[in-house]
């Protein structure tokens, strides 16, 4: 396997990499829900620096660490040094020397590079403002368990261009799905993105839109997000109204292919970016996603951490 010891963002993977997590990721699931031992990460220890508060990713991080038989230590960015100023390079070597892996959640994407580069143990990013490359593995298994599989098939994402639509563009693309973004104009991905989705196949299959049901026309699968992001709330009159209309509703779903998916990151602002009755009728899609996270970044801690399978 090419992958690198850390997970900072999918653009680092290939597709084979990918696959190679959503094929782990299965098998740890499947031992889970049986009741199989899956101890291959005993005696380790990861730590986990927050910057961003959150709640999927915290609980699936510590009970994915306990189910394969290591421990999580949370690390608060206001109550660690990381949190008084202390360099993000001299957190690294200290931690490096105390556990086996880290995963960060924080803002800027050069603070988790940073952090890699100065680590001598495993760095997993949990979310940036650029990637969420953990959410989009547990997105792509979903999607997988579902359909049965990924290649040819298309995926439409309706909203901002953030960190999620960044990762599952390359996501995408790089296990052969077809991608488009519906957004609006002063929202779109970052530049690096865009530049690689017009690399791939000379960007045949990646559209980015204005027009929401353009995007939807004979999706697969149907992605939101909210509006507004953590640290954005300053924002959200603003982006309310320059995202007013981009909401997974009926209208979209009747473009789409007949039994399409709908996907959410969550949280999920009900008659925003979702209404409540496509939530509903997608739920069980949508909770068994969010269970997702858990498999899929077990997955990515046995890899990264050295467990033997």
């Amino acid at each position: 396997m090419t992958m690198k010891k850390d997970l900072l963002k999918l653009l680092d993977l290939s597709g084979e990499d990918i696959l190679k997590i959503l094929d782990l990721a299965d098998q740890l699931k499947y031992d889970q829900h049986h009741g199989l031992p899956h101890k291959y990460l005993e005696g380790k220890t990861l730590a986990m620096i927050f910057e961003k508060n959150s709640t999927r990713t915290r609980v699936s991080f510590e009970t994915g660490m306990f189910q394969l038989g290591g421990h999580a230590l949370f690390l608060s960015g206001k109550e660690s040094q990381i949190g008084r100023g202390e360099p993000i390079q001299d957190t690294a070597r200290v931690l490096s020397r105390y556990c086996d892996g880290i995963m960060i959640r924080t803002f800027g994407q050069e603070e988790v590079e940073t952090l890699a580069k100065y680590a001598t143990i495993p760095v997993i990013n949990g979310l940036t403002d650029f990637a969420h490359p953990c959410q989009v593995l547990a997105d792509l298994m979903t999607v997988r368990e579902k359909m049965a599989h990924l290649n040819g098939l298309k995926m439409c994402f309706i909203g901002d261009g953030n960190n999620m639509a960044n990762s599952l563009i390359v996501g995408g693309l790089k296990v052969g799905m077809e991608v488009a973004i519906a957004c609006p104009k002063d929202y779109q991905p970052d530049q690096q993105v865009l530049d690689f989705a017009a690399s791939v196949e000379g960007g045949s299959k990646f559209l980015m839109t204005e027009d929401v049901l353009a995007a939807a026309k004979d999706a697969d699968v149907i992605f939101t997000d909210v509006w507004a992001s953590m640290g954005q709330e300053e924002e959200r009159a603003k982006r309310a109204k320059a995202f007013e209309g981009y909401q997974v509703n009926q209208a979209v779903m009747d473009v789409a292919h007949p039994g399409c998916m709908v996907q959410h990151c969550l949280p999920a602002h009900r008659g925003e970016e979702i209404t409540e009755d496509i939530f509903e009728f997608h739920a069980d899609e949508i909770f068994e996603e969010a269970e997702n996270r858990l498999h899929a970044q077990k997955a990515v801690m046995v890899l990264l951490m050295g467990g033997e399978i």
